[in-house]
């Protein structure tokens, strides 16, 4: 294959520009979705390349109260030029300031009557791991600080701030006070950026397929030829209805990862962050907490995102990383008793609590006898057959059950893709339920193994009304472990 000819300084500024489209129609997904979900102060517009915010003027979030958002966006063709001190403390090559004294500037300008200010600098550009201060970067916030501030002044740290705040003509007190509000949103590439754009573009009840986002995009683009510098809340909302873009409710996010940090979780309403409370080598290997972090301790903090949630949320999205057994809590948490729509990601699909379903689906149901107690085992054999698996375990483990009811898909076997789509997630759901509300009336407590697709486990526990106290497990592969127990 031959190689691609090096790009022309047209195309580089094509591609710039339509990644600050990206940047731009991402700002107005998101002022849609605070207003719709009625977070505290939402944004109430977005500025493109806005006047009188000095050089972070790319894309500006206005919010009524402080912070608003201001944005500089850097794109590159090539790997290069890795964000480390040299990038973003040199001169510039005609002579003019460095990327980062233009921002350090612009934070004292939009600082200088006591208001303070979000910054973010928004590249995808790689970070340099070699650098001193960069690789300290909390990939949670995207911010430098605390790390930045630690070690003494002849650290290699500590020298390395010194050299940062003398090329930007700030003390070393000034720099720390603008690392605080500084976000290092980086190695975001333009495939990366459209499925973070797609993500939120989801939650927030529009069509978030490719051809969607370029189209928000070029609406954009649109509106900086025709001049247009603020974009408001009623110019989007028509552009949507134009474009044909909606397709649900705006939903408010709840961000949930155990598994690997939420790409969404700056755009979340709520977020419970419990990647580093999870044992594991890598994202495949963490199925359960580190102590002292106990299963008990997470489900106290789902049990209580309801609280943490806008007021009046009926609308809720579930985004992040994490296996099924918290996806049942979750939807247990959110059960439709509540009034709660509930929706998930499901591959490139929204499955939500409320996509309509002509009748249930009738699963296969497979019995074996344990005789070990009066109590019920359940295994939801959707993706795969865990039947031989649950039956170990229990006998292992001893645990009180007169039998096991494994439920498969209706006609068939458990595999990939045996739930096509959130219609079909629903009807299942109810199906399973209804049959286990007739199995389970003799007993006092039912043991719940789930193999399924994570959004089915979410419908299913959105609909766990009428039945018993159910203790859920996790696969920790080999064997499994009590995760949550639950009233029903």
């Amino acid at each position: 294959m031959e190689p691609l000819p090096a790009p022309s300084a047209t195309s580089v500024r094509t591609t710039g520009d339509y990644y600050q489209y990206l940047a731009v129609w991402e700002a107005c997904v998101t002022l849609l979705r605070e207003n719709a979900a009625r977070v505290p102060n939402p944004v109430q517009a977005v500025g493109v390349e806005y006047e009188g915010v000095g050089n972070v003027d790319d894309v500006v979030l206005l919010r009524g109260t402080p912070p608003s958002t201001y944005k500089q966006l850097k794109y590159t063709v090539d790997s290069s030029t890795p964000v480390n001190e040299e990038y973003l403390t040199k001169p510039s090559k005609d002579g003019g300031k460095s990327v980062l004294k233009k921002i350090a500037l612009a934070w004292r300008q939009l600082t200088a009557d006591g208001d303070s200010a979000d910054l973010v600098l928004a590249t995808n550009r790689a970070p340099d791991p070699s650098d001193e201060l960069v690789p300290v970067r909390d990939a949670r916030t995207g911010l430098l600080m605390p790390k930045a501030a630690t070690g003494g002044p002849r650290s290699k740290l500590g020298l390395a701030r010194a050299r940062w705040a003398d090329a930007v003509g700030l003390t070393e007190a000034e720099l720390l006070e603008l690392l605080s509000t500084l976000r290092f949103d980086l190695a975001q590439d333009m495939v990366r950026y459209q499925e973070h754009l797609g993500l939120l573009m989801a939650v927030t009840g529009l069509r978030h397929d490719q051809r969607a986002v370029e189209e928000g995009a070029n609406w954009v683009a649109k509106m900086v030829r025709e001049g247009r510098r603020e974009l408001t809340l009623e110019m989007v909302e028509s552009a949507v209805a134009d474009l044909g873009l909606k397709a649900g409710p705006a939903r408010a996010v709840l961000s949930i990862a155990t598994l690997k940090p939420d790409p969404l979780a700056p755009d979340a309403d709520h977020t419970l962050d419990w990647v580093d409370r999870f044992d594991g080598d890598s994202d495949f290997d963490k199925r359960h907490p580190i102590t002292p972090n106990t299963w008990a301790q997470l489900q106290a903090d789902i049990e209580a995102a309801p609280g943490r949630l806008p007021v009046g949320s009926t609308a809720i999205s579930v985004t992040g990383s994490f296996r099924l057994a918290p996806a049942f809590l979750v939807g247990t948490t959110f059960r439709m008793v509540t009034g709660t729509d509930l929706a998930i990601i499901q591959g490139p699909q929204l499955w939500s609590t409320t996509d309509p379903y002509d009748t249930a689906l009738v699963p296969d149901v497979a019995e074996h006898q344990v005789n070990q107690g009066d109590e019920l085992a359940v295994a939801i054999a959707i993706a795969t057959d865990p039947t031989e698996d649950v039956l170990d375990y229990l006998r292992d483990q001893n645990l009180p059950v007169s039998k096991l009811l494994v439920y498969n898909p209706p006609g068939g076997d458990a595999k990939d893709k045996s739930v096509p789509d959130g219609s079909a997630a629903n009807a299942l759901a109810v199906g399973i339920r209804d049959h286990l509300r007739r199995q389970a009336r003799p007993v006092r407590r039912l043991h719940l193994f789930l193999a399924a697709p994570r959004g089915l486990a979410l419908l299913l526990g959105h609909r766990w009304n009428r039945l018993r106290q159910t203790v859920v497990y996790e696969d920790l592969n080999p064997g499994y472990e009590p995760a949550f127990t639950i009233q029903a």
